[in-house]
């Protein structure tokens, strides 16, 4: 693996997202920025990768609404 891969699905996950939740670009990549799910995406790439589409939007919209119950706290 390399960072091009990472990148390249960092990418795909950002487009995803984006038409799921009807949002810029640039939105996105603040949110995912903010709520740590770039670091995320990379950090579990192995893992991520190999799922679909929707669940991995499902997946990250569980995480940001775990992050905000979390600094909440």
């Amino acid at each position: 693996m390399n960072g091009d891969e990472k990148l390249y699905f960092l990418s795909f996950c950002v487009e995803a997202y984006k038409m799921r939740h009807d949002m810029s670009g640039e939105a996105v990549l603040n949110l995912f920025d903010e709520k740590g799910v770039t670091q995320y995406l990379m950090e579990y790439y192995d893992v991520l990768h190999t799922q679909g589409e929707k669940w991995i939007v499902a997946d990250i919209d569980e995480f940001i609404q775990n992050h905000d119950t979390l600094s909440r706290k």
